[in-house]
C-alpha cells in the first residue's frame, strides 16, 4: 500500500554535503556511498548535481549580506535624520504658537 502525500526521510543539509564531498572525491562511485549511507543512489546523485547547479551561490551570498547590511545602515541613518528633523519641526511649531 502506498500512502499519498508521504514524505521521504529528511536528511540535514550537513550530511548531504558530507555524501556530496565523498562522491566528488572520487575514492569510491556514489552507489556504493548510497548503500554506506543506506540512501538510494538516486537521491545521492540528485544531491550532486544541486551542489554543482548551486554550489556558486554559496560564495555569491556572502556579497549580497553585505550590500543588504550596507543598505540597511544607510537607511537607518536616513531615518535618524529625519526623526531630528521631525523633532526640531515640532520645537519650531510648539514655540510659534
Amino acid at each position: 500500500m502506498i500512502e499519498v502525500g508521504k514524505k521521504g526521510k529528511r536528511y540535514s543539509p550537513r550530511f548531504q554535503f558530507q555524501v556530496v564531498l565523498e562522491v566528488l572525491k572520487g575514492d569510491r562511485d556514489a552507489v556504493e556511498i548510497a548503500r554506506a549511507y543506506n540512501i538510494h543512489p538516486i537521491t545521492v546523485t540528485r544531491w550532486k548535481q544541486e551542489f554543482l547547479e548551486k554550489g556558486a551561490e554559496v560564495f555569491g551570498r556572502d556579497k549580497a549580506v553585505a550590500q543588504y547590511e550596507r543598505r540597511l545602515r544607510e537607511l537607518e541613518q536616513l531615518l535618524g535624520r529625519k526623526e531630528v528633523e521631525i523633532a526640531l519641526l515640532r520645537n519650531f511649531a510648539d514655540g510659534s504658537s
